[in-house]
Formats: C-alpha cells, sequence, structure tokens
C-alpha cells in the first residue's frame, strides 16, 4: 500500500470520531424513540419524579430515561440531550446498534432482518456523522441558496423512518462520490444496448433522435459512434442507455458479463454534462445544463426498504401515463386555480436480458437493474424572482435548531398562519381535489414535491415522481389502455388514509410540531388553518359534496399507519407495489386534529 493509498483511506472515514459518533448515536436513538412511541411499538412511562419518561429494554435490566412533549397525532417531541441509559444503577452511553438488540422483542426484529437492519443503522449513522462533521449553512441562508444546494444541504432523510439512509451496497468511496449529501458532480456511463434487446418509448411529441440530441451535444454522439465503429458497429444499431456509474462498476459488468462479450451491450464510458445526485439517490439533476431533464437511473442498492431499481418492462407505460395526468390536470379549473403542475417524465428506456426475464418472476431485482427515464426539469418553468426548494426543506431544522420553514416565515413578512395557508392552498388543495374529483392519489411527501418560492412565500407546488407513484382507486374510471397500469384496488375504509397518512401524520405532523415547538405557531392555529383550506376547496366545488360525506376529513379518529413496522418486518421489500394496500401496519387510531373544526350546517 502506497502512503498515498494510505493517506485516501484514512481521509475517508475521517467523520468516524468518538465525538460525531456520538452525536449521531444520540440523535439516531432520539428519533427510534420518538417513532417507535408513535408507532406503539414502544409505550414509554412517565417517571413520578421528574416528569421524565422511561423505557426499558426487552429483560428489564436497562432503562432510558428521557424528557418529551406529546404534540397532536401523538407526535413525541423528545428532547436529545435529555436521553440517559441506565443499567444496574450505572449511566452508560448511548449506542444506537445496542437500542436495537436490547428492544429487539418489542421491535419484532426477526433473526434474519435484524442484522440487516443493524447494518441499515450503521450505515445511517455513517451519513448523520458525514453530515455532522460538514459545514453546513444555517437555516436562514439555505433558504437564500440555490436549488441544488437545498437539495443536497437535507441533513435527515425521510422523517418517519428511523433507518432512513441504509444505501447498502455502497462502499464509503462511493459514499464521498454518490451520495446526495456529498455534493459530489458525477457524470452518467452510458450504454449503447441492441435495439432488438431494448425498448423506448417517449411521450407525445417526441422521439428517441430528438431526445438523445436534446440530451447529449453532437461531440459526445460522435465520441459514442466512434467507438462502436471501432468495434465494426453502427451506432443506428442501438439504443443509448444512461446508468448510474455504481450500477456499471459493480452489477452490469459483472452480472450482465455475457451481454457485454456478445456485444449486445457496450460501454461508451461517460456523457458530457456533469450531474447532482438527488434525494432519492438515484435520480440525478443536470448541473451542466439545468434546463435538461433529470435521469433516473437502476440503482441495485437497498435503502428504507426497497431495492432501488427500474423495471424495463415497468418503464414501457411511464411517459404515456404522465401525458394522461398532464392532460387532465390542464384541463381542470381547480387544479388551474393552485397553478398545480406535475414534472412529466417524457421518455424511458429498459433493457431485456432474455435469460434473466426467462429464469425470474415478476418484481425480481434481475429485472430491474438497466433501465432509465428521462423528466422534465422545472427550471424553465420559472418566472423572474421565483426559486425552487424540495418541499422536504420545510421540515430542515440546522445545527443550532433554526427552521428552514420559520426562515422563509421571516423573509415572506406574512403572519406565520397567512404564510401557512399560502403553503396549503399551493400544496394540500391539489391532493385534496384529485382524490375527491378523480380518486386519484399521489404519494406527496417532501421529496415528492418541488415548491416555487418567491419572496418566502410558497406561490406554487410541483409533484414529480408520477407512473410509480400514482394510483387511481376507483373501479369504474374509463383509463386508457397503457394507464391501465395504475389502477388500485383499495378498499373503502382505507382510502382517506392516502391523505390522513401521507399528508397528515408524515408531513404534517412534523411540520407543525417544529413550528410549535419553536413558538412560531401554536398547534391550534395551525390545524385551524389546515382546517380552512379544506374547508374553502369544499365550498368551491359544492357538486362534490357526496364525496366529502363519503369520505369525511373531519372524523373524529383515522388508522394510525405504520412505516416503521413495515420496514421491520421485511427490509428488503417492505410494500408489494402491486398491492399496497394489502401490506399496511394499521395499529389504533388517532385523533383527528380537523374534527373539531368540522363545519356545522
Amino acid at each position: 500500500m502506497t502512503a498515498g493509498t494510505q493517506h485516501t483511506a484514512q481521509a475517508a472515514v475521517a467523520h468516524l470520531t468518538p465525538a460525531l459518533w456520538a452525536r449521531a448515536n444520540r440523535l439516531l436513538v432520539r428519533k427510534a424513540l420518538a417513532e417507535f412511541a408513535h408507532e406503539r411499538l414502544l409505550t414509554p412511562k412517565r417517571l413520578p419524579q421528574d416528569g421524565h419518561y422511561s423505557v426499558r429494554s426487552d429483560d428489564g435490566a436497562t432503562e432510558y430515561r428521557f424528557a418529551a412533549r406529546r404534540q397532536t397525532l401523538d407526535h413525541w417531541q423528545v428532547d436529545a440531550d435529555s436521553i440517559t441509559r441506565h443499567r444496574d444503577h450505572t449511566e452508560l452511553p448511548l449506542d444506537a446498534i445496542e437500542f436495537f438488540i436490547e428492544l429487539r422483542g418489542s421491535l419484532a426484529l426477526g433473526e434474519e432482518i435484524l442484522p440487516v437492519y443493524l447494518e441499515e443503522i450503521s450505515s445511517t449513522l455513517s451519513g448523520t456523522a458525514y453530515k455532522l462533521a460538514a459545514e453546513q449553512p444555517s437555516a436562514a441562508e439555505l433558504t437564500k441558496s440555490g436549488f441544488q444546494a437545498i437539495e443536497t444541504g437535507m441533513t435527515e432523510g425521510h422523517p418517519c423512518f428511523v433507518a432512513n439512509n441504509g444505501r447498502l451496497g455502497f462502499g464509503i468511496h462511493e459514499y464521498h462520490a454518490y451520495a446526495p449529501e456529498a455534493a459530489s458532480p458525477l457524470r452518467l456511463i452510458w450504454l449503447a444496448a441492441r435495439r432488438d434487446h431494448s425498448t423506448f418509448t417517449a411521450g407525445a411529441g417526441l422521439d428517441y433522435d430528438t431526445l438523445i440530441r436534446e440530451e447529449l451535444d453532437e461531440a459526445t454522439l460522435d465520441r459514442f459512434a466512434a467507438t462502436l465503429a471501432d468495434l465494426g458497429l453502427d451506432l443506428a444499431d442501438y439504443h443509448l442507455i444512461p446508468t448510474h456509474p455504481w450500477q456499471w462498476w459493480n452489477k452490469l459488468s459483472v452480472t450482465f458479463a455475457a451481454e457485454v462479450a456478445q456485444q449486445r451491450l457496450v460501454c461508451l464510458g461517460p456523457g458530457g454534462d456533469d450531474y447532482l445526485a438527488q434525494q432519492s439517490i438515484r435520480t440525478f439533476f443536470n448541473t451542466t445544463s439545468p434546463a435538461k431533464h433529470y435521469v433516473k437511473t437502476a440503482l441495485s442498492v437497498l435503502n428504507m426498504g426497497f431495492m432501488r431499481g427500474l423495471s424495463a418492462s415497468y418503464m414501457e407505460a411511464t411517459p404515456a401515463i404522465n401525458d394522461w395526468l398532464a392532460r387532465l390536470i390542464a384541463a381542470d379549473d381547480t387544479f388551474r386555480a393552485a397553478r398545480f403542475s406535475i414534472i412529466r417524465e417524457r421518455a424511458a428506456i429498459g433493457y431485456h436480458h432474455r435469460q434473466y426475464e426467462a429464469a425470474t418472476t415478476k418484481g425480481s431485482p434481475y429485472l430491474k437493474m438497466l433501465a432509465a427515464l428521462w423528466r422534465e426539469s422545472p427550471v424553465p418553468t420559472l418566472e423572474p424572482g421565483q426559486r425552487l426548494a424540495t418541499m422536504a426543506s420545510l421540515l430542515h431544522v440546522d445545527g443550532d435548531g433554526n427552521s428552514l420553514a420559520a426562515a422563509l416565515i421571516e423573509e415572506s413578512g406574512l403572519a406565520p398562519a397567512t404564510w401557512l395557508r399560502r403553503y396549503l392552498d399551493a400544496y394540500l388543495t391539489p391532493v385534496l381535489h384529485a382524490f375527491y374529483a378523480y380518486d386519484l392519489v399521489f404519494m406527496p411527501h417532501g421529496e415528492n414535491v418541488i415548491l416555487v418560492i418567491e419572496d418566502g412565500t410558497v406561490q406554487r407546488a410541483i409533484f414529480k415522481d408520477i407512473a410509480e407513484e400514482i394510483a387511481v382507486m376507483d373501479p369504474d374510471a374509463v383509463l386508457p389502455p397503457t394507464v391501465e397500469r395504475i389502477r388500485a384496488d383499495v378498499p373503502e375504509d382505507k382510502k382517506l388514509l392516502s391523505v390522513f397518512t401521507d399528508v397528515f401524520d408524515c408531513f404534517f405532523r412534523f411540520l407543525n410540531g417544529t413550528l410549535d415547538g419553536l413558538g412560531i405557531l401554536d398547534e391550534d392555529t395551525f390545524w385551524r388553518t389546515v382546517a380552512a383550506c379544506v374547508t374553502d376547496y369544499q365550498a368551491s366545488v359544492p357538486h362534490l359534496a357526496d364525496k366529502f360525506a363519503q369520505y369525511d376529513l373531519f372524523t373524529e379518529e383515522f388508522a394510525l399507519s405504520c412505516l416503521n413496522r413495515l420496514q421491520l418486518r421485511n427490509n428488503q421489500q417492505m410494500v408489494d407495489l402491486q398491492d399496497p394496500a394489502g401490506a399496511l401496519q394499521l395499529i389504533g387510531t388517532l385523533r383527528n386534529p380537523l374534527a373539531r373544526y368540522a363545519p356545522t350546517s
């Protein structure tokens, strides 16, 4: 080993210091206590002497004590610095790995799941230590930063999942190269795929040649053509597919070796544009030409309950589904009034490995190793003075405890409730209208929504990740044959969970908790403002009154749907995408914070 190699190896783990590791463990144990209490996996006991709470290990020998506030939707706001761990009258350091071993029974972590879950926890801890080691901008500075600085500046990931940065498959050098928070520019690896083994589909008004010439400059295309010509091959016989560099080096070059050897696949090398990884880790934003498409790639890495592949056959209908939804939105007055839009997935391509297709069944990771799609960029839609931010940023809190949402409110000069209402009109109203008018549901979590902001105020919302995340729940809806895939059979009593769980419990619960905790907006005002948005929307579309009665957003309570329970049960594939409702873990109910504001007739 050379001295340079040794130095590089040491530098790669420079963030793994005792102090940063201890802080990362404390933050993760805090989240575990809060979210597992919320999901009723743990039942903290109130301590009479100081008002703290206590959780004991499965064998009763280890005790965790902590201070917490219980907020609306049974949200546990746990004070990280208050957590202590005790055994035999001795205080022990916090250790997240030990935490899961001590509580494996309470968390129902089976023998096969536990070690893999611990690996995900270790990776999540390492990522947190990396973020703590970096010089992070303040929340106020981040609000004024560019779109991609905000995207790469997020420090928490999914607010509900405890093991939310597993990324199993990345080595530490690959983490530095490919993790969103590393903010390392990269170039995609392009492959030529024989046309008789690949399928390309595009939305209306777009074809393969047009797309490729928009995405690749002439010099790059000439280089790719020359590479093939040197092998006696013709570019016209091939489709070009962008791939994640990790996927080429770790999967395709080995698992698809026969395809490469027989020149059904030819590696052409990197393209000419720089990209940045997004929060979803396998989607890339073009920083060389921001108006060009995002590129979403297959990535055979285990992250947050799924192997992040892309199915070649599944991709075929993607452009048609996006076109259908874009037409529906454009023709609707309520969507137009909210200035709501989507960024369409305009084209998709997938490679068919005939032998794996013959050897495996639908849903197999072996069928999801080589595919890509191109998604519109929101940048060309901006008006002067407007900027973009992932909606996940509204939950961001910096190292000093300052909130990005609070910084936006301050910048806007609006009263906090007024600012919140502007945001709700842009985000919640389209979610409600899609549900009530079209039985259409999104997966509208923070990473799937882009906010257009002007002077600190949310002007409109842009939804993305359409074809894999939307569903039509009306069994009688008339859908074009190419769109039929998105029809979902959801029991009547679970339909409204698409709002109660995905919006209220998995996003508003945290936004409310932060704003209330900082004294910016109290809980009553927060939920009264949400209720007013719902009431005003319903008044604007009186012809849907029967649907409002059938699916009552002001009901007294709703089922608690638990995300961590899904991952703890099966962290390889926590949900069957063909039957998402069938996998739900429903544990009791939550009191609906809108119930007290139900309109009186």
